[in-house]
């Protein structure tokens, strides 16, 4: 009983209901095995000396994390597969990167639309800043230059997430072209650019006074740089190429204020680039996926109709 309560209070966290803990347990005893992609086989940048055995401190959550990787998750049987693919960044204040139960409810949302899911395990506060940056750039990189072999189009990429991983979706939009995202590799030379962005009650400042001050400790230190910060705040890193973004928060979130997402979404209008987002009035922090949340639980459906007009899904 214990062990399921807090179950339950992690899945929470991420948005989804117990009903889905339910379908998570059975998948999860069922689950096939998962392609797994190392995302520097040439040895991770500046990997610490004392590096240990990642670790899943709890059920879909990574902590410790030293050797960055990506799961690939390919529509279930019966599901008709796309040619477009997600790389996806879970939250968790850059402290663990909590994806949920095989995937989570994001994955499995994204699964049931035919859309290949690659959940990115991302170094976090153990290392700060660039490596969160570098490991989702390279995962962009190498999706892109393997997308024949995925079944996917080098065009149809985009990058999804929440909370903290929402503040690193935007960074991959931002900073693609970053100095410091690059190592010297060959693969350096493919694009990293996502070709659309879904960021869902994002962390996105590092400046007072709406930082999540938890991330900004946890990437940048105790005590980064005006300099730092600003360009970590990837609310002035919006351009007119920024890509194509869909954006959703709860105003009654206490955790991340609403106005990260307003300050991107004005930083996207003032740039011209395509933005769509939707607030709400309820909700806690997390995805917001869960039916008993009432009217923000149906954001995926207006994600999809915004991913078919784009051009992402088939129409």
């Amino acid at each position: 009983m214990k062990i399921r309560v807090l179950l339950l209070g992690l899945l929470a966290l991420v948005g989804l209901s117990s009903r889905a803990l339910s379908a998570a347990d059975t998948a999860a005893s069922s689950a096939p095995a998962r392609p797994v992609i190392d995302l520097w086989p040439e040895g991770v940048p500046d990997i610490k000396p004392n590096a240990t055995p990642d670790k899943e401190e709890r059920p879909g959550t990574f902590s410790a994390i030293h050797r960055p990787t990506m799961v690939v998750y390919a529509p279930p049987a019966g599901v008709t597969k796309t040619d477009t693919a997600v790389v996806f960044c879970a939250g968790g204040g850059y402290v663990h990167v909590a994806v949920g139960v095989d995937g989570g409810g994001v994955t499995k949302w994204l699964n049931s639309l035919g859309i290949t899911v690659f959940v990115l395990k991302y170094r976090s506060v153990e290392y700060g800043h660039p490596a969160p940056l570098r490991d989702v750039l390279r995962a962009m990189r190498i999706v892109r230059s393997r997308a024949a072999e995925f079944g996917i189009k080098p065009d149809h990429i985009g990058v999804i997430g929440g909370s903290a991983g929402g503040h690193l979706t935007a960074s991959a939009g931002t900073l693609y072209d970053a100095p410091e995202g690059r190592t010297g590799a060959e693969i350096d030379k493919v694009s990293a650019r996502p070709d659309f962005l879904v960021m869902i009650f994002p962390v996105v400042t590092m400046e007072e006074p709406y930082v999540h001050k938890a991330s900004r400790t946890a990437l940048l230190g105790a005590n980064p740089s005006e300099e730092l910060k600003k360009h970590l705040s990837v609310e002035l890193q919006v351009t007119k190429d920024t890509p194509p973004t869909f954006l959703v928060h709860s105003t009654a979130d206490t955790t991340v204020p609403v106005e990260n997402s307003l300050l991107f979404f004005q930083a996207m209008r003032n740039a011209k680039a395509p933005i769509e987002m939707h607030l709400y009035p309820r909700g806690p922090h997390g995805d917001g996926m869960s039916p008993a949340l009432g009217p923000i639980s149906e954001w995926p459906k207006h994600c999809e109709d915004w991913m078919r007009f784009n051009g992402w899904l088939p129409k």
